[in-house]
């Protein structure tokens, strides 16, 4: 499986590839950050943003798109063109039917260092250590791209399983016979 990680910004996109399985050894196979100009109008950083995406996309040709999940903690300003560039990678990834996937930040430090609350260097020495590099990926923010792409490729497949286990109990429980589900839910003393 080939995973394009996206650590989402606005001045800083970040960007990294890796190849393999849960089982496998993974390959690192690219990384970098897609740039825009701080001083530039807002919707031309999107566009420039959008564009880099699609080319980084056409050029890797990843089987999913993982992307960090964002979250507003102090700077709602910030926090805003974040969620704008998170936005545009879903979008290019539904564009070609590929699936996403978003994970926290904690979840994915956790999966490559073993603590929710490592730092960027700690990620940055086990991505290398991981993928057998002689150093992290440079700048930080294509680290945490190539160390979503990590998680994803280790824990998405249990995510993507969990998901479709819970699509198939809510599919079944819509196909039960209206008599079923009021006899089940005078069963455990519930209102149909």
């Amino acid at each position: 499986m080939r995973v394009l990680g996206v650590d989402p910004g606005l001045t800083r996109c970040g960007i990294g590839v890796v190849e393999g399985s849960p089982e496998h050894r993974l390959s690192f196979v690219a990384a970098g950050v897609v740039r825009t100009a701080p001083d530039a109008a807002h919707e031309l950083r999107l566009l420039q943003i959008a564009e880099g995406l699609e080319e980084w996309i056409e050029r890797y040709r990843p089987d999913a798109i993982a992307v960090e999940r964002v979250f507003a903690k102090h700077n709602l300003l910030s926090v805003t063109g974040t969620s704008q560039a998170a936005g545009l990678a879903m979008l290019a990834a539904a564009r070609r039917k590929l699936p996403v996937v978003l994970h926290t930040p904690s979840e994915v430090k956790a999966a490559i260092t073993g603590s929710g609350t490592a730092d960027k260097a700690q990620v940055g020495l086990m991505v290398a250590r991981v993928l057998h590099l002689a150093a992290p990926p440079s700048p930080a923010d294509a680290a945490d791209a190539v160390a979503l792409a990590i998680c994803h490729v280790w824990r998405g497949g249990a995510v993507n399983r969990y998901a479709e286990a819970a699509a198939r109990a809510a599919a079944a429980r819509s196909t039960r016979p209206v008599g079923a589900r009021v006899a089940r839910s005078r069963q455990i003393g519930r209102p149909a």
